[in-house]
C-alpha cells in the first residue's frame, strides 16, 4: 500500500465478514488505502480484553489494490495490536472501529469492544473513531452510517482528533432521511440492570443466562447520547484514554490516610 493516499485500519467486535465493517470499507476507501483486519468470529463484550493464554492466528484473507483483509483470532484489541505490530511497517493514519451491529452509547461504551478497538488506536496516537448502529440484526440499515461516515472521516483526516481522545458515535436506528443532524454530546449517566435466567440442563446442573435492561439515570437532560439518539439525531461523544477524576484528586487527598 502506498503512502501517497492516507492509510486507514478497519476492525470491528462482529467478525470480519459482518455486514457493518464491510459497509465502512466502501466509505473508507473513497479516502485511502485501507487494511482491514477483523475477528475472525464476533467478539462483542469483550471489551478492551487482549488473548494472554493461547496464541493468536492470522490469516490473509483477500488483498486488492488499496484494500487488503485480515482475520485475526483474537479480540478486537488483539486485531490492532497485531496489525500495528506484524502487518504495517507505518502508523496509520486513522483508525475506524465498526460499524458495530448494536448501540454503544452511555455505559455500553465500557463492555464494547468496538469502542476498545478506537481507544486502543488511541493510544497509540492514531486519530480513531467508533461507529455503531442501534440495531443487533443482520440485516441492519446502515445508510445513515455510513451517510455520516463520510464528512467525519474526511474531517478527521484534515483536522486529526485531540492527544489521546477518540470519538464514539452512535446512529439511530432509522432511515438516513429521517434523521435530524449530528450532534456532539456528552456520555448518558445510565447502568445495565443485570438478570440471569436460571436453567437446568439435562444432567440437571444449573446454568444461567444474562438478560437485563438499560436504565437511564439522567432521562431529563437533552445534552446527553441517549437524549439525541431518541430523538433521531445521530450522536458523537469525545471519550479520553486519561480516565483520572482530576475534581477528586484533591478530595481523596484530604482522607487521613498517613497514620
Amino acid at each position: 500500500m502506498s503512502k501517497e493516499k492516507p492509510l486507514i485500519l478497519l476492525t470491528n467486535d462482529d467478525g470480519y465478514k459482518a455486514p457493518g465493517i464491510r459497509h465502512l470499507v466502501e466509505v473508507a476507501r473513497k479516502f485511502g488505502d485501507v487494511l482491514l483486519v477483523g475477528p475472525m468470529k464476533g467478539q462483542s463484550g469483550m471489551s478492551h480484553a487482549v488473548t494472554l493464554h493461547e496464541p493468536i492466528r492470522l490469516k490473509k484473507i483477500s488483498e486488492e489494490p488499496g484494500l487488503r483483509v485480515y482475520a485475526c483470532s483474537g479480540t478486537p484489541a488483539d486485531c490492532v495490536k497485531i496489525a500495528l505490530n506484524q502487518i504495517l511497517d507505518v502508523k496509520p493514519d486513522l483508525l475506524l472501529s465498526g460499524i458495530n451491529h448494536g448501540s454503544n452509547s452511555s455505559v455500553s461504551l465500557f463492555y464494547s469492544g468496538t469502542v476498545a478497538a478506537a481507544v486502543e488506536g488511541c493510544m497509540n496516537s492514531i486519530p480513531s473513531i467508533a461507529f455503531s448502529v442501534d440495531n443487533h440484526s443482520i440485516d441492519a440499515d446502515f445508510g445513515l452510517a455510513m451517510h455520516y461516515a463520510e464528512p467525519v472521516i474526511r474531517e478527521a483526516l484534515k483536522y486529526g482528533l485531540p492527544d489521546i481522545t477518540c470519538l464514539n458515535i452512535n446512529f439511530p436506528d432509522i432511515p438516513k432521511d429521517d434523521c435530524k443532524g449530528i450532534r456532539v454530546c456528552r456520555q448518558t449517566r445510565g447502568v445495565w440492570k443485570e438478570e440471569f435466567e436460571h436453567r437446568v440442563d439435562p444432567q440437571g446442573r444449573d446454568y444461567y443466562w444474562l438478560t437485563g435492561f438499560f436504565s437511564n439515570e439522567e432521562p431529563n437532560e437533552t445534552d446527553t447520547d441517549e437524549f439525541l439518539i431518541q430523538q433521531n439525531y445521530a450522536a458523537i461523544v469525545p471519550i479520553k484514554v486519561d480516565v483520572t477524576d482530576y475534581d477528586a484528586i484533591s478530595v481523596i487527598g484530604e482522607w487521613k490516610l498517613d497514620n
